[in-house]
């Protein structure tokens, strides 16, 4: 089963052309970032997110709801296949408030993509859930500054201890590069993207088990951490509240995240 592509279109308010090019991913994946959020509803409320097609498209496409990394980029991936597009998946490892020396498990996945034509390969993600995250495809060519609609980001290789080099994708914040996800080039079958999914939505030190969604805008960012709501201008300003009341935070899913919240949804500490 592929997720029906008239209907993904019409979710995320797409209508461009459709062969596989480079202008058409770049308009995708932004348009995609824009009209789906960035959510882990399902997990704090108790349950794994299923990455069946048919679950994804009733859930993101269908449903008014967003989903994390596995869900959103899963979806993704089998929109640019269905297109004509190369996809190779590649699991990560997060790096954003890591200890220094400190290795994470893969519980992060990325894209892969191929341009028919291009020499190349892009870096694509549509679920990294962050205002650093990438908006629009980056060359996979090491030290390659890049900035696509307002963000810079480069990846860097690293020598690693095994035979794979590390790839490491950085974004440009004030004056500083930060890190936010490494990833080799080892090929990720589902039965281990499963287990990552697994993992993350049940270890019960996983972040994931508090409430954390992120919806981005043309003229800004969202994003509610637990009970802490942060609104982020385009200009940079930033304005922080707490949310507290389950009706004011249903009523704030539902008129600023675009999401329909599923029984039993409340703030988390």
């Amino acid at each position: 089963m592929s997720v029906d592509l008239e209907k993904y279109f019409a979710r995320i308010g797409w209508d461009g052309e459709r062969a596989p090019t480079l202008d058409t991913l770049r308009s995708l994946q932004h348009a995609h970032v824009l009209g789906i959020p960035f959510e882990n509803i399902d997990v704090v409320v108790g349950t794994v997110p299923s990455l069946d097609l048919t679950d994804l498209e009733a859930k993101l496409v269908a449903g008014s709801r967003g989903g994390y990394c596995f869900e959103q980029n899963t979806l993704f991936a089998d929109v640019l296949e269905q297109l004509g597009y190369g996809v190779t998946r590649y699991t990560g490892r997060v790096r954003v408030g890591a200890r220094p020396g400190e290795i994470r498990p893969r519980t992060h996945l990325v894209l892969g993509i191929e341009v028919p034509g291009d020499e190349g390969r892009y870096l694509v993600d549509v679920g990294f859930g962050s205002i650093d995250a990438l908006l629009e495809p980056l060359p996979m060519i090491p030290g390659l500054v890049r900035e696509g609609r307002g963000r810079r980001h480069r990846l860097v290789l690293e020598e690693a201890d095994g035979p794979a080099p590390v790839w490491v994708l950085q974004a440009r914040s004030g004056d500083t590069w930060i890190e936010l996800v490494s990833f080799t080039l080892d090929t990720a079958p589902l039965p281990d993207i499963n287990v990552a999914n697994w993992h993350v939505a049940t270890h019960p030190r996983s972040p994931f088990r508090r409430l954390f969604v992120q919806r981005t805008y043309i003229d800004g960012h969202l994003s509610l951490d637990g009970t802490t709501l942060t609104r982020t201008a385009r200009d940079g300003t930033v304005t922080v509240e707490r949310v507290d009341d389950p009706e004011a935070l249903r009523e704030l899913l539902e008129s600023e995240f675009g999401i329909a919240p599923p029984p039993g949804v409340r703030p988390e500490r």
